[in-house]
């Protein structure tokens, strides 16, 4: 039996599609019970509708520790992609709750359970800012402003992972760049789509890397499913200027492409008058001050440690456009 953590979200729901297909059960967690009937869409987008109904869904509060070791209880394989990701300062204490001490009983319940191998899905923020602006799974972690409350947490939650490690648990661990894929256009990084849809003129001069979440979900199946561990891998598939994907989604989604750069200094004011509205109307901001910065920067990242070990291809970015289009034009539009 597995259980996957996070189930209605981007990576989780994908990782419950590939055990699926694989014909094994899967225990899945929400938090939500309205974001259940948003994972069958992406369910019927895949033309998979049969297999949802396979699904043994199980509510859990990573913060409540009752919930989390009933969870775990007669499970084999645990994929724990739970996780808050914001660059909200006022989400700043849910992320140290959620992705951290929630990390830290997930690993307990691991551990007292005796569960074969833990899976978790960390991110490349959590790999840390070196200053060069290139990493792979060698960097050493650099304290920096550079670094986002986001990161700060993922980084921690990996420190957890690492001390169950040590204290005897079979675990690996993946460290995603921005992942790409269908989803609710609501939530995490499939917003990008949302808001190029609703009209972008500006695009920011930074580069960073991508990946298809297909290969998210697929890459920590393999691994769980392998011998590899005590091991993280960066699954990105390619690393790209946010001009180029910006414009390529807009491609697919049929509107007008962004076509105007938009300098430090621009996104430096933006993300001050964002936060403003943002105060007055109490809605959470599309543009930080963490992500205006973070878009501004080159960041590149090494995939061929995961290309090595598991002779692993990558869904090309295009591929990961085009299927995530689909399925917005099909659900939203």
């Amino acid at each position: 039996m597995n259980l996957v953590t996070g189930a209605t979200g981007l990576v989780g729901m994908h990782i419950a599609i590939d055990l699926l297909k694989k014909d094994e059960k899967v225990k899945a967690t929400y938090t939500n019970p309205k974001n259940i009937e948003k994972v069958k869409e992406v369910f019927i987008h895949y033309e998979i509708e049969h297999l949802f109904n396979k699904i043994d869904w199980i509510e859990m509060d990573l913060q409540d520790i009752t919930q989390v070791y009933e969870a775990v209880k007669g499970i084999d394989y645990v994929y724990h992609s739970a996780a808050i990701v914001s660059f909200n300062k006022k989400d700043r204490k849910r992320l140290m709750n959620i992705n951290v001490k929630g990390t830290a009983n997930i690993v307990n319940a691991c551990i007292d359970e005796k569960i074969k191998k833990l899976g978790f899905i960390s991110s490349v923020a959590a790999i840390g800012r070196s200053g060069n602006g290139n990493y792979s799974e060698t960097n050493k972690w650099v304290e920096s402003n550079d670094n986002s409350y986001y990161a700060i947490s993922k980084y921690k939650a990996e420190n957890e992972v690492w001390r169950g490690i040590e204290e005897g648990l079979n675990a690996v661990i993946t460290n995603p760049g921005i992942i790409i894929g269908p989803s609710n256009w609501n939530r995490s990084s499939t917003t990008i789509f949302k808001q190029i849809h609703k009209g972008l003129s500006f695009f920011p001069k930074g580069k960073n890397g991508f990946v298809d979440v297909r290969d998210v979900s697929k890459s920590i199946v393999n691994l769980v499913k392998s011998n590899i561990h005590s091991e993280r891998f960066i699954t990105v598939g390619d690393n790209l200027f946010y001009k180029e994907i910006f414009q390529k989604i807009a491609e697919k989604l049929k509107v007008k492409k962004p076509s105007k750069k938009a300098s430090r200094t621009m996104l430096e004011i933006a993300w001050r008058i964002v936060a403003i509205k943002c105060f007055i109307s109490r809605k959470n901001p599309v543009l930080t001050k963490e992500t205006a910065r973070t878009s501004s920067k080159i960041n590149i990242y090494d995939n061929q440690k995961i290309k090595s070990k598991l002779e692993y291809e990558f869904y090309t970015l295009d591929e990961a456009i085009e299927n995530t289009s689909k399925f917005i034009l099909k659900t939203y539009c």
